[in-house]
């Protein structure tokens, strides 16, 4: 979608659909007054005939009949007043650009920022939401959609003084949204085409345009670092492994790095512990993590922050074959730990516990893992947060915090030692699955083991990858959860 800021008066701006913002208390603002006065008291007649209240995300669309210069007006509800949030307003801008989808609108002007004054995260918000909800993967269709995509948002500002600061705002805000799109489309690529060299490719090119040095190590180079936990995961797939290295230094070279790692398991069968058939297509999505770090690095770098940031991916596919690690092997990790296989669909922390070990040659100011790495967590915390599992509380207060700025959502489970009596094992250090309970916790804690001395934590992210229905700036698919969290992080340590 393509963005523009411009100054005007939104009754007199020609567009083919003006989003304007409703609140249930009432028309109380300015323009709302005045878009009821220009359509002679529509908007007073919908709210008492209750086809329109304001409610939080609701939409009515109207047809100005030449009232206005727009040729239609979409009224999306705020919900009250008080309640007004950057996330209120995200969501609205999302619902917004899904409803103008469906009526097959290319283009659209929008001043839903202006009903929290216009403030830069009003608009931020806005153009996230916007971007964010017109999202569709149309890769693989071979005839276009019927109606055309939403491409053009037009945001009016009242002054043309604000309109170098607020073209500031949204060229940042494109960028982080471009990310976010970026790792849905990497989600949402089938595990046919998106194997773990594609990923590799994708970091690379990325690298390229954004000035990133990247690596890639591949099986042999793997095996050589002992990274088995790697190794054995991706034996059985025709499709060998990736360690992807990414490195964006914009801070003072003494500054030590933030270091975040991405399970980039490309499709999970279950490998030998082979998974149940229904909704095995999903698995594809099982490097979501992957796809947050390959473009939160990307989005970093857009944004020039002056942080340094390493990107690790341990990328593999899980499948069922003669030369596929079984329950009872035995694997010695990077780290030298030696663990039991009793579950081989328990693969991502196999492959995380390596890439964490790795990670310490950085000596990581923070180190934070995202991975879609339980059903139990799904189950805990449903799709509406993220679990959160780590061993600073600092780090967990600063992503938190920017987990409820962005919507995000972050959730704290606990991760007592008592948790790991369910880990051990009797022939090796441990083993690689706990059991039927707790398992979101007793997998971070196996994870826990890896990190050494690092400020650490650990983000399951097995039920926020995915939306199943779609709803405001969710279009049903990949979510790219963990990029605009970061993102946000991030800017707060850059200060």
């Amino acid at each position: 979608m393509h963005v523009n800021v411009v100054s005007g008066d939104p009754l007199d701006f020609a567009t083919p659909a003006l989003i304007v913002g409703c609140f249930e208390d009432g028309l109380g603002d300015d323009l709302s007054l005045m878009l009821d006065k220009a359509l002679h008291g529509l908007l007073t007649s919908l709210r008492q005939q209750q086809e329109f209240t304001g409610k939080l995300n609701s939409v009515k669309e109207l047809h100005s009949l030449g009232q206005l210069a727009a040729e239609r007006v979409l009224l999306v509800g705020l919900g009250k007043k008080k309640e007004l949030t950057d996330e209120r307003l995200r969501q609205a801008a999302g619902t917004a650009s899904r409803a103008l989808k469906v009526l097959g609108v290319p283009s659209c002007a929008t001043v839903l920022h202006q009903s929290s004054n216009g403030n830069r995260s009003a608009v931020a918000a806005t153009v996230e939401g916007a971007i964010l909800g017109a999202y569709s993967f149309d890769s693989y269709r071979t005839t276009p959609r019927e109606r055309p995509d939403l491409s053009e948002l037009q945001l009016l500002v009242s002054s043309k003084k604000e309109l170098k600061d607020i073209r500031h705002v949204v060229t940042e805000s494109c960028a982080v949204s471009e990310a976010v799109c970026l790792a849905r489309d990497l989600v949402s690529q089938p595990g046919n085409h998106a194997i773990p060299d594609y990923l590799a490719k994708q970091a690379i090119a990325i690298s390229a345009r954004y000035g990133l040095h990247c690596h890639v190590l591949d099986s042999e180079e793997i095996e050589h670092l002992g990274m088995n936990g790697l190794l054995f995961v991706g034996k059985g797939s025709v499709n060998p492994p990736r360690f992807i290295i990414m490195e964006y230094n914009g801070g003072a070279k003494a500054q030590r790095p933030i270091v975040i790692v991405g399970k980039g398991i490309t499709f999970d069968s279950g490998g030998i512990s082979l998974k149940p058939r229904e909704g095995m297509e999903r698995m594809k999505d099982d490097m979501a993590g992957a796809a947050a770090v390959i473009a939160t690095l990307q989005a970093v770098a857009a944004l020039k922050l002056p942080v340094n940031l390493v990107g690790l991916v341990p990328a593999a596919e899980n499948m069922p074959d003669g030369r596929s690690y079984k329950p009872g092997d035995v694997v010695k990790t990077m780290s030298g730990k030696t663990v039991e296989i009793n579950n081989t669909d328990a693969e991502g922390r196999m492959v995380l516990c390596d890439a964490l070990h790795y990670a310490q040659k950085y000596r990581p100011a923070g180190l934070i893992d995202l991975a879609t790495l339980t059903g139990a967590c799904l189950v805990a915390l449903g799709t509406e947060a993220s679990g959160m599992m780590g061993n600073d509380s600092g780090l967990k207060k600063a992503l938190a915090k920017a987990g409820e700025t962005t919507g995000e959502r972050l959730w704290e489970l606990p991760l007592w030692d008592e948790y790991g009596e369910a880990m051990k094992s009797d022939i090796a250090d441990m083993k690689n699955a706990g059991g039927p309970y707790a398992g979101t916790v007793t997998a971070a804690w196996f994870l826990s083991q890896y990190v050494g001395k690092s400020k650490w934590v650990h983000l399951d992210i097995a039920g926020t990858a995915w939306e199943e229905k779609g709803k405001h700036y969710l279009p049903k698919g990949a979510t790219g959860v963990g990029v605009r969290l970061l993102v946000d992080y991030l800017r707060g340590i850059a200060g």
